[in-house]
């Protein structure tokens, strides 16, 4: 699977508020504290609506069942934060994280990232 960096900075702008920036972080770093805590219902709460319906469909299960079977990377701290609007990028240590803004905050629309050279990101989980 794979994510295309544009998608997520097409709407480039010049930097974002640091209030917002820092929502994105946080919410990054909730659902990394999630993956390595094996809190499946945290984690599930936190993905985008889109990304939580394509893992149920894909796994034929409940978000929570089919999260517990993903392999994602643990992680140790936001590196840093790349904010374009309703779009984030969150670089941690041992994974990237896309995000996207919703009216109840920040959600995690593409995790287990890698990138690629020439090529775009390389996802574990994302939505359709």
């Amino acid at each position: 699977m794979a994510l295309a960096a544009p998608v997520v900075l097409g709407a480039a702008g010049c930097g974002a508020p640091a209030a917002r920036q820092d929502a994105a972080a946080t919410a990054g770093a909730a659902f990394a504290s999630a993956v390595a805590a094996g809190d499946d219902v945290r984690a599930c709460e936190l993905l985008a609506p889109q990304t939580r319906a394509q893992l149920e469909q894909n796994e034929r299960k409940t978000c929570r069942t089919a999260f517990a079977a993903q392999d994602l990377p643990k992680t140790r701290g936001v590196r840093e934060v790349e904010v374009y609007g309703r779009q984030a990028m969150v670089r941690m240590a041992g994974d990237t994280l896309f995000l996207s803004l919703f009216t109840g905050g920040w959600k995690v629309v593409a995790a287990g990232c890698t990138p690629q050279p020439d090529r775009p990101y390389d996802c574990l989980l994302k939505g359709a």
